[in-house]
């Protein structure tokens, strides 16, 4: 079953095993400048709020309803970036407009090896944006459908979806047994594992999907257990809707969150971005999302002169988050 608690999506397979859940938030960013120079990760700025579709359907389009699952309100050109958190492994899908974010394949419920369309949880920690090259990520960036922004009118020629569609599929129990209750020392070192925190605070059209926005350094992991780990009969989706500022006001009767700062004004402050290390090996990007064009370009493009708040920044404070104990080489 699918749980909406704190504005977070919280995963339960019971039915395979006890501890088999996992959760998925929807943090607030910044926008980070869309320059095509790579950028560090930068910070959450607490969960958005996620609220039910079934407790809005006489306010909400035809489409919403039929597709059930959750919305949640996004000022046109702002950012997010997606967390998980959870110590029972699950391969999880995400895709924005039917548009899978790892692979640039259409939509699909089941799981893909070749090439691999998911990330596995907790090894992959957050998922910030489109696997366009191998350490490198395009942001998820809200623009109004019909535009020609999004990945998948991009792709497709057509704005259909929007919004985000996410699976998840927990290990099989004879395999996390095998691999974390064989021993009491290998259980206890993976529920060991450090949990990581990149926040920094808790707190148009109708329909909005996800564009590329800037350039990002991300690596998106190799599935180290082989896609026969995952149990793929016991799998639950949901689809998230994106809805505009005023949409939301409309919908919900409360005001969405108030825009995040700047990049630039979040620099000035002296503010920390964040970079993370793991010893697991990296996919490859996706040649159809490297083939993407971001929403600075496509607003060129148009004719519509320049993305606003796009200036460069040089971050000065850059936190390291690093997984475990590992040592990393260095300059000598």
């Amino acid at each position: 079953m699918i749980e909406l608690l704190n504005n977070q999506l919280t995963f339960r397979f019971p039915e395979v095993h006890q501890k088999a859940v996992c959760s998925i938030d929807f943090q607030r960013t910044l926008r980070i400048p869309d320059d095509n120079r790579e950028y560090p990760l930068p910070p959450g700025l607490g969960r958005f709020p996620v609220e039910h579709v079934d407790d809005f359907v006489d306010k909400l389009p035809e489409a919403w309803r039929r597709h059930g699952g959750v919305f949640v309100p996004m000022f046109q050109s702002e950012a997010l970036w997606i967390n998980f958190s959870g110590h029972y492994p699950c391969a999880v899908k995400i895709a924005a407009g039917k548009i899978n974010a790892v692979s640039g394949e259409p939509w699909s419920n089941g799981l893909s090896d070749d090439p691999q369309d998911y990330a596995v949880i907790p090894e992959q920690p957050w998922l910030d944006g489109f696997n366009v090259s191998e350490d490198f990520i395009r942001q998820f960036v809200a623009m109004p459908l019909g535009e020609g922004f999004t990945a998948e009118e991009q792709i497709t020629g057509t704005a259909e979806h929007g919004g985000l569609q996410i699976i998840v599929y927990p290990m099989k129990h004879d395999v996390y047994v095998e691999h974390f209750e064989r021993t009491v020392e290998a259980d206890m070192d993976y529920l060991d594992m450090p949990m990581f925190s990149r926040t920094v605070c808790e707190s148009a059209a109708p329909d909005m999907g996800l564009a590329p926005g800037g350039l990002m350094r991300q690596e998106i992991y190799e599935d180290e257990y082989s896609i026969d780990a995952w149990d793929q009969e016991n799998g639950f989706r949901c689809f998230v809707h994106l809805a505009n500022s005023e949409q939301y006001l409309a919908i919900a009767g409360n005001q969405p969150p108030h825009t995040p700062p700047t990049a630039n004004n979040y620099t000035s402050a002296g503010l920390p971005w964040f970079d993370y290390y793991s010893d697991s090996k990296p996919l490859t990007g996706s040649d159809t999302l490297g083939k993407l064009t971001s929403v600075a370009a496509k607003v060129i493009e148009k004719g519509k002169g320049l993305l606003p708040d796009n200036e460069p920044v040089h971050p000065k404070t850059v936190k390291i988050i690093s997984k475990g104990n590992v040592v990393r080489d260095g300059e000598f």
